[in-house]
């Protein structure tokens, strides 16, 4: 009978495993969210920070020029995907459909992307059509060396980035394409609110739309602690002030609620489970959970919804956090057409 081999030890076996995992996970971490000394996540800045103008501006406001580079998964791309609906530009904006692919490294396009045309003066170059967002900004900026995110807001017509931070594109589209908006009555960012509309845009976005990225990329117990405190703690508040008023800036719809709305739709789909924002559920929340049916059910908001794509995009490819790539079946969110009765709030 062969003598058989020494077994190593279980505990060796599970240190070496568990080391070799969490040596690898902080270099793929690393990666995908840079971090601070103390393990928390940090939002690199976005670079392209133009706007739209009048006729002599290098942007001039025109339906049709301007071109919405999106991913459907992205909360960031969705806040302009909203505002667009709002205020009726889906005939003077045309848009492009990106997803993220772990084999190519980022965005990727679901179909070859190819500009309309070519003219005197432009950008373009001769290896077009591209396949991945990184191909897009190289040719549209060549040497570009920084992040390739959505959305983007392009010039069709000099193959430029106008502009990829969504906070900024959203303003854009409030208030630079009114003459082709179907609603140009519709302000999202009236002067008279902007101080309030300001002020709790900064809030929402470092304890809720980015903090829920803070939660889930955060690579030491103390960055999550810290993290996840805040963010339950604006929720806590903010579902307290809805109780009062219909909006979060009043009884005016801005885009400091498009800015929440986008986060609050993912977060029972996607980050209460893979960034670990379990304390509760939106659905458990009595105001915000009707606050996000009232937006839910504005006209052609539901149209930018596409939760397969959230679930898909956010437990099929975020390796680090899910690896086996397991999608969740659940939650049910039938609730969302239900009656949401804050007509009635001052």
């Amino acid at each position: 009978m062969p003598k058989q081999k020494a077994a190593l030890p279980p505990n060796l076996i599970i240190k070496l495993g568990r080391w070799g995992w969490e040596t690898v996970w902080h270099v793929m971490m690393s990666q995908m969210a840079p971090r601070s000394k103390a393990g928390a996540y940090v939002r690199p800045e976005s670079e392209f920070r133009q706007r739209l103008g009048d006729v002599s501006s290098q942007f001039p406001a025109a339906a049709g020029r301007y071109h919405l580079l999106v991913g459907m998964s992205c909360p960031w791309a969705h806040r302009t995907l909203v505002v667009r609906a709002l205020k009726g530009l889906k005939n003077a904006i045309p848009i492009t459909v990106l997803r993220p692919s772990p084999e190519a490294g980022g965005w990727i396009f679901e179909q070859p992307f190819e500009p309309r045309s070519n003219p005197a003066g432009s950008n373009l170059a001769s290896s077009y059509p591209c396949q991945s967002l990184a191909q897009f900004y190289a040719q549209a900026h060549p040497g570009y060396g920084g992040r390739n995110t959505v959305p983007v807001l392009w010039d069709s017509q000099t193959n430029a980035i106008v502009n990829n931070e969504s906070s900024e594109i959203i303003v854009i589209l409030n208030e630079a394409l009114n003459e082709f908006a179907e609603n140009p009555d519709l302000d999202l960012y009236p002067e008279a609110l902007r101080p309030s509309i300001d002020a709790w845009n900064t809030k929402i976005y470092e304890a809720i739309n980015n903090g829920v990225y803070r939660c889930g990329f955060a690579q030491t117990q103390a960055a999550y602690d810290r993290a996840v405190n805040e963010l339950f703690g604006a929720l806590d508040e903010i579902d307290a002030l809805l109780a009062t008023r219909r909006y979060v800036c009043g009884d005016h719809l801005s885009l400091t609620d498009v800015r929440l709305f986008t986060t609050l739709i993912r977060f029972d789909v996607a980050y209460f489970g893979i960034f670990k924002c379990d304390r509760r559920r939106i659905i458990e929340y009595p105001q915000l959970s009707g606050y996000m049916r009232d937006i839910y059910q504005l006209p052609g908001v539901a149209d930018t919804c596409d939760i397969a794509a959230v679930k898909r995009d956010y437990y099929g490819n975020l390796f680090p956090l899910n690896p086996g790539g397991i999608i969740p079946t659940g939650p049910n969110l039938d609730f969302l057409t239900q009656p949401h009765g804050r007509e009635a709030l001052p």
